[in-house]
């Protein structure tokens, strides 16, 4: 199942999902962005790239993530944000494991 996030250069394509876990692999094209979303879950990410991402939360604030390829973070139910490619050159791609039970 691969869903195009309101054309905003963002993809997601839930590789797996069951009554414990939904896998979704992100790209987020130069330029795109996954758009304001809340994690109601607990969840695990494993970039596929090193690369830069900027994280905007709801109360305006900013993260830059400098993401290593393979390199595992979690980040707790409740986080709410938006994500950003701010480069114009490659592709960010990520895995994202929520685990729903």
């Amino acid at each position: 199942m691969s869903s195009d996030a309101h054309g905003t250069g963002s993809q997601g394509e839930v590789q797996l999902e069951n009554e414990f876990f939904r896998v979704t692999r992100w790209t987020i094209q130069p330029g795109g962005a996954i758009p304001m979303h809340r994690h109601d879950f607990e969840y695990v990410v494993v970039p596929l790239v090193t690369d830069t991402m900027h994280v905007v939360a709801a109360d305006g604030s900013e993260i830059v993530a400098e993401l290593v390829f393979g390199q595992s973070y979690t980040r707790p139910a409740g986080s709410e944000h938006r994500v950003e490619n701010r480069g114009d050159g490659a592709p960010i791609v990520f895995v994202e494991t929520e685990r729903l039970a």
